[in-house]
């Protein structure tokens, strides 16, 4: 290669060693006769030094201009006393040149590379190649890397396999809507990109692959979000023989050593779990933030009885009431309490009742319906002080979890009650196997159909118990968002018939859509489950970005186009007649 060593890899051990380096031009400075050049790589910046003695090489550097690509060869050097940048890791040295070659040129820049610009995303993802040459997205994309590297090599030490499955599949739009693909040799038959490798992986269980991993591409059409991308990257791992436990284990230890390795944290392992049923309680989530303590409260039965109808009334019609406390929040004026109020409100609530806490009981214009022992059962439930607030919502079910574990993340967010600096695994446990959709008035699989039901409810499993069945299904959680996801899969062809019946997806229709699965389980297929996490996810919270598409290469805007290469886009009358097809707008 042209370079002996990086730009960012220059110390103090290099001083008065002669060096090669290569990279973009950063930024350009001309002190008194000597010109300054911050030269940037992948591993970060160097400053080079041009002296008019070296008149030619002095001469070309003048014409240096932000993002030229140059090659220079130079001593390396302390810089001299009161001139050491603290803030980049070669600061205490610098490359006095000998040779400068210019190897490109560029032209004006539609925003600058830095850290910090006002750019639009628009603007950034259409100069996706200039916006990743920016230092902290260099950062970004080689921590990636690291990340990949070691969870391959975890599960490799652990006797997994690596192997690919098909991106052009069947499509089963079971879950989100699928990318379909048009056949040539076909007409009017179409491929499917997969929402995730999962029957693929179940297939390779039956064959015989006991350990298979894959950090594998998926695809689901769906709305964009900042944690949500057209195209996305996960880790998909699936184990023969196994319960839920030796599963958790692997995650467990695999998390932990990345996070050893790469951030040098620890982290406590086993994982919390909670109950789907607990987290709702007390969180209103079923991907819990447990970074901080605050909790709802479920006062339904302690409020049978109450004066204040508000409440009791609504009990009394099937409807619970819990609440909150929020810390120090009797500071809150009665504005900042409407917009609390009307926050709720967009999930439905009709409204938000509210204590403050005092040093002598409680304070607001609903106090006078309870009587002193109520109060005293209140603040003793919240673990109340002084100076806290505590709010309740009664309504139906869905509304009071909602509208409750909203406001607990946006309290807790404005609040400043959230340490930024913890990383909080937990395991979401005991999901409901099934939920009802009211819209076609049939139970849908709260995962996905061919998660297994708990042990002592195969046998009985039917259409009159299915609202009390529970699923040998887990999800782990990091910090308030869900990181993945898995399962004990069902390996019998009969259970799976059963499941699809409680689903009323027909015979014909199941062999349709998965007739490959129930066929191949019918051939011995073994004990097996596993889990998917989000790769993009996992790494955008280990680099503190709140958004997935700064840790994508190319990704797509929340309308779902990459400005880059101007995609979605018309095709030829050729192609779509080759395909079989005509647009119909």
């Amino acid at each position: 290669m042209k370079r002996s060593v990086y730009c960012g890899d220059v110390g103090e051990s290099s001083v008065g060693q002669e060096v090669t380096v290569c990279g973009w031009v950063h930024s350009r400075r001309d002190h008194g006769g000597v010109i300054f050049i911050d030269l940037r790589d992948r591993e970060g910046i160097l400053q080079i030094v041009f002296q008019p003695e070296s008149r030619e090489v002095f001469k070309t550097a003048q014409g240096l201009r932000s993002e030229y690509v140059i090659l220079v060869k130079g001593l390396v050097r302390y810089r001299p006393d009161g001139t050491i940048n603290p803030n980049i890791s070669t600061g205490k040295v610098e490359l006095v040149t000998n040779n400068l070659e210019v190897l490109n040129t560029s032209l004006g820049l539609p925003f600058e590379i830095s850290n910090y610009n006002g750019a639009s995303e628009e603007l950034r993802l259409k100069y996706r190649y200039l916006d990743l040459r920016r230092p902290n997205f260099q950062k970004n994309f080689i921590m990636r890397h690291k990340i990949s590297r070691e969870i391959r090599n975890f599960l490799n030490k652990e006797g997994f396999l690596e192997i690919e499955t098909p991106f052009l599949t069947k499509s089963t739009p079971e879950g989100a809507r699928d990318f379909l693909v048009p056949s040539r040799l076909q007409h009017g038959d179409f491929f499917a990109l997969p929402q995730s490798p999962q029957l693929f992986k179940q297939i390779l269980m039956v064959a015989g692959f006991d350990k298979y991993y894959q950090i594998a591409k998926c695809f689901r059409d769906e709305d964009s979000r900042s944690d949500r991308q057209l195209e996305f990257t996960q880790v998909d791992i699936e184990m023969s023989f196994v319960d839920e436990k030796d599963i958790m284990d692997i995650v467990e230890r695999m998390l932990a050593g990345v996070f050893k390795d790469l951030l040098n944290l620890e982290i406590e392992i086993p994982f919390e779990r909670i109950s789907y049923a607990d987290a709702m309680l007390r969180y209103g989530s079923d991907k819990p933030d447990t970074r901080f303590e605050v909790e709802i409260i479920d006062f339904t039965q302690k409020f049978k009885n109450v004066e204040f109808s508000v409440f009791s009334s609504a009990i009394l019609n099937g409807k619970i009431v819990r609440g909150l406390c929020i810390p120090k929040g009797a500071n809150f004026s009665k504005a900042e309490i409407d917009r609390l109020t009307k926050f709720v409100g967009d999930y439905g609530a009709k409204g938000l009742a509210w204590m403050k806490i005092t040093d002598i009981g409680a304070e607001s214009n609903i106090v006078k319906y309870f009587k002193e022992n109520e109060i005293e059962m209140i603040i003793s439930n919240f673990n109340a002080k002084a100076g806290d607030l505590v709010v309740f919502l009664a309504d139906n079910e869905n509304v009071v979890i909602q509208g409750l574990g909203a406001l607990r993340l946006k309290v807790g967010r404005e609040c400043n009650l959230i340490d930024k600096n913890k990383f909080n695994f937990l395991w979401i446990v005991d999901f409901p196997l099934m939920e009802w959709d009211e819209e076609e008035c049939r139970w849908q699989a709260f995962h996905h159909p061919f998660t297994a039901p708990k042990y002592l409810q195969e046998d009985t499993f039917t259409k009159e118990n299915v609202n009390k069945a529970k699923a040998r299904a887990y999800d782990i959680v990091l910090n308030g968002l869900e990181l993945g996801g898995g399962s004990i899969r069902i390996h019998k062809s009969d259970i799976q018939k059963n499941i699809f019946d409680v689903l009323s997806i027909s015979e014909e229709s199941a062999k349709e859509k998965f007739n490959f699965l129930l066929e191949a389980l019918s051939y011995g297929a073994p004990p097996h489950g596993g889990l998917a996490l989000g790769f993009d996810r996992l790494c955008a919270l280990i680099l503190g970005e709140e958004s997935i598409r700064e840790v994508i290469a190319f990704p797509k805007t929340q309308k779902g186009v990459d400005p880059l290469a101007s995609a979605p886009s018309r095709v030829s009358n050729r192609q779509l007649k080759e395909l079989g097809l005509r647009v119909i707008l």
